[in-house]
């Protein structure tokens, strides 16, 4: 028989928490423990209650879904947490509190039912400690109005366009809100490095490099295209394609 999930909704909209519980009632495995309307309840209900997974929004007044996440994470039994939010520019923060799913309002019933398929996953196979990396290991894409889950190992490439990335995976490629500045922070530079103002790339995707007449160079990423490198990263890209 399917384990209930004892489910506890965080909403600071009152017809977000009645949709919710709406969506919740028709999913098979889902028992509702409680609602809260902001932050702080949340955790003492959390305290209180001991459910197994938390719906949470992430735009709220005061304690945000993000700040509610991160103290749950420090739990020795944490609840699985689930973002539900209407915006996309959340997404790399939800890497840094280990959310088991990311999902886009207004949350359709599909939707909802394979989020708690992922939580279950999650209770079988992640719940012992693990000791977290400082590095983005994965990125939460919007894709057809849902978020996707990538793997950072899976990036050939990432663009600036404005106050937007673009991660590139082999033909595809998705939007995420962030800065170049930001996201090179966070990005392991045994795996990526920046080549341009507007451009980093998987270190291990090189090909080689080709000379251009007029004294500039190009990365070649193979069938991930040929790439201009600025004049400051020149050095660091050529000390690694000649194993410095």
């Amino acid at each position: 028989m399917m384990r209930m999930l004892r489910t506890l909704i965080v909403d600071d909209e009152p017809l977000a928490i009645e949709r919710l519980q709406i969506l919740a009632g028709q999913q098979d495995g889902i028992s509702l423990v409680g609602t809260a309307s902001d932050g702080a309840s949340a955790l003492r209900m959390v305290d209180a209650l001991a459910p197994d997974l938390v719906l949470c929004d992430i735009a709220m007044p005061d304690l945000d879904g993000l700040a509610v996440a991160a103290a749950l994470d420090k739990l020795d039994n944490p609840p699985a947490v689930v973002f539900i939010t209407a915006f996309d520019r959340y997404a790399v923060a939800a890497f840094d509190v280990a959310a088991v799913d990311y999902l886009l309002k207004p949350v359709s019933p599909d939707r909802l039912g394979r989020a708690l398929t992922r939580v279950r996953e999650w209770n079988a196979t992640d719940r012992a400690p693990k000791q977290k990396s400082k590095w983005i290991n994965e990125f939460w894409v919007q894709n057809r109005g849902e978020m996707l889950r990538i793997d950072a190992d899976q990036v050939d490439l990432v663009e600036a366009e404005r106050d937007y990335m673009r991660l590139h995976v082999g033909a595809r490629s998705w939007l995420i809100h962030q800065t170049i500045k930001s996201l090179e922070a966070r990005m392991n530079p045994d795996q990526f490095m920046r080549i341009h103002r507007s451009k980093m790339i998987r270190r291990d995707g090189i090909v080689g490099l080709k000379h251009h007449g007029d004294g500039a160079w190009s990365v070649d990423l193979g069938e991930g295209g040929v790439h201009r490198i600025g004049r400051t990263y020149l050095h660091d890209v050529k000390a690694i394609t000649h194993g410095a």
